[in-house]
């Protein structure tokens, strides 16, 4: 076992201190990789302060993981030392069910491996193994099956392409899966680490959008980031001007806010999209989906192969996330900043200048 420089939480009380962590030396299928960007999700919030329930302590967070391969086992094929490669939300799966098969392994029937806050798999029969707790990239290095892992472009700047590995599939995988193409008018709810993806990949697929959001001081962003439209929603009187305006809405906001009210912007036959969990749920009317043939959908990131399209679709067309890099030392700050949604728009934390230091 490789004794591996980590920050975790001990319990949902506690902050992100140094811990540290072992990691296996690669098996034949898997690549040992040393971590040189983590991206910081809201989703890290959640889970280590136990947020939704069902966390297991001592956690290290992390599942926007980018880095290089260090060692590769022998069966390994896809990759080579040296390669640039990205890990995701999830590092196993079951393998066998209808899901897993068809390249939608976050949804397996079993449950995915999350990246951290999860369970190893057992190699000969891909079960849980609830004596290895999963561990992320809040740490120097990670081991994973060659199967789970993605390839990073080269057009893509390794910093920037850290989030897309959440942040950006969570946002591709719904224009993909429910069919945005060039002409659709897309609204975008929110403009934090997911909606300003959203925006970014809509545009790049042709779509007019346009950004909702409570907050005045983000018109100038959303048009920088190539939205045509803006729109401020907390005075109400957007939601009259643009009735049954859009053929898709993403909803990217876990707050809690009034479903219907976003729904009656939709056009007939009009999808809006859940990406976002609030904690309590909301309330949905039944005759504003009917009157006008409208669909409530939710979406969670995507499998292997589609965020890989997702990755070589950001190289072709320059996309990737507005990031601010910060040291490891920094995290607990970027947590409280993050709650206060004061980052531009994903912090990321530059785990190979860490990792130098650490020796």
């Amino acid at each position: 076992m490789l004794k591996t420089p980590a920050y975790a939480v001990q319990d949902a009380r506690s902050p992100l201190a140094p811990f540290t962590i072992d990691r296996r030396e690669p098996g034949p299928e898997e690549v040992l990789i040393d971590i040189l960007y983590c991206g910081v999700c809201h989703s890290d919030i959640h889970q280590a302060r136990d947020e939704w329930g069902g966390s297991n302590f001592p956690m290290v967070p992390g599942h926007e993981i980018v880095g290089r391969v260090a060692k590769a086992g022998a069966g390994v094929s896809r990759f080579k030392v040296g390669d640039n490669v990205g890990v995701g939300v999830f590092v196993d799966s079951c393998r066998s069910c209808a899901n897993c098969r068809s390249g939608e392994e976050q949804f397996c029937e079993f449950g995915m491996s999350g990246t951290y806050n999860s369970f190893e798999r057992n190699p000969d029969d891909h079960r849980f193994d609830r004596s290895r707790p999963t561990h992320g990239g809040y740490s120097t290095r990670i081991t994973v099956d060659q199967a789970y892992v993605l390839r990073i472009p080269e057009a893509i700047p390794l910093d920037r392409a850290a989030p897309l590995l959440c942040a950006g599939i969570t946002t591709w995988s719904p224009l993909k899966h429910f069919g945005v193409k060039a002409g659709d008018k897309v609204a975008v709810v929110g403009l934090g680490g997911l909606g300003h993806m959203g925006v970014k990949l809509a545009v790049a697929l042709g779509a007019d959008v346009t950004v909702l959001s409570t907050s005045e001081s983000k018109r100038a962003d959303a048009l920088a980031l190539g939205a045509r439209g803006f729109a401020a929603t907390r005075d109400g009187t957007a939601f009259k001007e643009l009735a049954q305006q859009f053929d898709y809405i993403l909803d990217t906001v876990s707050a809690e806010h009034d479903y219907n009210a976003y729904l009656d912007l939709l056009k007939l036959d009009g999808t809006m999209v859940l990406l976002g969990i609030p904690e309590a749920p909301q309330a949905v009317s039944a005759g504003t989906l009917i009157r006008r043939r409208r669909r409530l959908a939710g979406s969670m990131i995507g499998g292997i192969a589609e965020t890989q399209a997702m990755l070589d679709f950001c190289a072709e067309h320059g996309v990737a996330s507005d990031i601010e890099l910060i040291g490891i030392e920094q995290v607990n700050e970027a947590y409280e900043r993050m709650l206060k949604a004061d980052v531009r728009y994903r912090f990321v934390i530059d785990v190979g200048r860490w990792a130098s230091q650490a020796g």
